[in-house]
């Protein structure tokens, strides 16, 4: 597998996927930043990536490292799915072609402009409901969870009948990217009744005259895409933009309820809101990992992958590279966190991150104009997830003002 020139892997015997890494990654991410550019992790027999160089490039390069063979630990190559694969996430050209552009033209700006006042307003009424009933609340049930969930499947057009799937849907298919684990284990019993009444959510009929769902379905009838992959394209809408959602702004109000002074930046200047958004997606990276497979063996800064392996790529230990960041592990919204692997890079890069950043400013600009501080009153819970970084509980206190 190497040659005379190739620089030595080390080898990394941990479990990332165990319950203590998953609660706490970040000494696992450095020691595998520092071993070497690439490291083997023996445990599962393939090859991490956690330098920000070495993801960012593995991403960008779609041709050595596809996701056709599955964007998880399973290879699609040899293994077949419990589910359909996404035509998005786990495509290469020419396949992942014509999704990719139907959609991002659905997610345009156009659609953006047009919710954007909307939405404002929705985030309006909801941190008001939220503060009529006092100060002290959980700010993942009361904000986190519940704005995506107010307005998201709205705009795709999905029933009401169903909607509490959508977060148990997206909780299994992320966990089922990573090993066969309690985690996995726990969610199968009601797996497939869940994704029955997800697919149900997804077919022509079931959704409403207008929004993104109809949309989608509006493409198939122009021959853009086919009538088979329209189903399949609204449910990746709901699959990949609810949960990731939830814990991107989850997230961010981690970050500001940990960091209160960062919270009077943006009261004093609501510009970097967006900018907020972006330096949480950095810092906490809700969507930790995912996996590449080599179509060839390939040198990565003279170290050899073997054609066929899987490779992990950790995006979180990538967004806290001290090679690529100053002063990684602070929250800092007036850096510059473009350029983050938060919502991958490439071809495949995250084509509703725009949508997901317009909820995330809707809501927090809402915060601004009614809220002077918040606190934690006490311990963040986390929410464990094979692929996610996510909170369950983020129990806060607010103090009431206008900006």
């Amino acid at each position: 597998m190497q040659t005379a020139l190739s620089t030595p892997i080390r080898e990394n015997t941990e479990d990332p996927f165990s319950e203590e890494l998953l609660a706490d990654p970040l000494g696992f991410h450095q020691r595998l930043r520092e071993a070497s550019p690439v490291v083997y992790l023996s445990h599962y027999d393939l090859y991490a990536f956690s330098r920000y160089e070495m993801v960012r490039s593995a991403l960008i390069d779609w041709q050595g490292f596809q996701s056709g063979a599955g964007v998880g630990l399973s290879n699609f190559k040899t293994e077949k799915p419990w589910r359909p694969p996404s035509l998005l996430l786990e495509t290469d050209p020419p396949h992942h072609d014509a999704p990719r552009e139907t959609l991002s033209k659905i997610l345009g700006p156009r659609s953006l402009r047009e919710l954007a006042v909307k939405w404002a307003v929705d985030a309006e009424n909801l941190v008001d409901d939220v503060l009529s009933k006092g100060c002290d609340f959980d700010a993942i049930e009361e904000f986190a969870e519940a704005f995506p969930l107010r307005v998201f499947p709205d705009a795709v057009g999905i029933r009401q009948e169903g909607r509490d799937k959508l977060l148990p849907y997206g909780d299994h298919l992320f966990n089922s990217f990573g090993p066969e684990n309690w985690l996995v284990i726990k969610g199968q019993p009601g797996i497939g009744h869940i994704a029955g009444t997800m697919n149900e959510m997804c077919a022509r009929d079931q959704l409403t005259p207008t929004g993104f769902g109809a949309e989608v379905w509006a493409a198939a009838d122009r021959g853009e895409i086919t009538e088979a992959q329209a189903p399949l394209i609204v449910r990746s809408l709901l699959s990949a933009g609810v949960d990731t959602t939830v814990h991107a702004i989850g997230a961010l109000l981690y970050a500001i309820a940990a960091n209160p002074e960062q919270w009077q930046l943006l009261r004093r200047d609501p510009s970097l809101v967006r900018n907020s958004f972006d330096e949480a997606i950095r810092l906490e990276s809700p969507v930790q990992t995912f996996f590449r497979t080599a179509t060839a063996d390939i040198s990565v800064d003279g170290c050899i992958v073997p054609a066929g392996k899987k490779i992990l790529m950790f995006l979180g230990a990538a967004n806290r590279d001290p090679r690529r960041w100053t002063s990684p592990d602070a929250f800092d919204v007036r850096r510059d966190p473009s350029g983050h692997v938060g919502f991958g890079m490439g071809i495949h890069q995250c084509v509703g991150q725009h949508v997901a950043r317009l909820e995330a400013v809707s809501l927090i600009t809402a915060l601004l104009e009614r809220v002077e501080s918040i606190e934690m009153t006490g311990k963040p819970q986390r929410h464990l997830n094979n692929t996610m970084r996510a909170l369950s509980s983020l129990p806060v206190r607010v103090t009431a003002g206008s900006r």
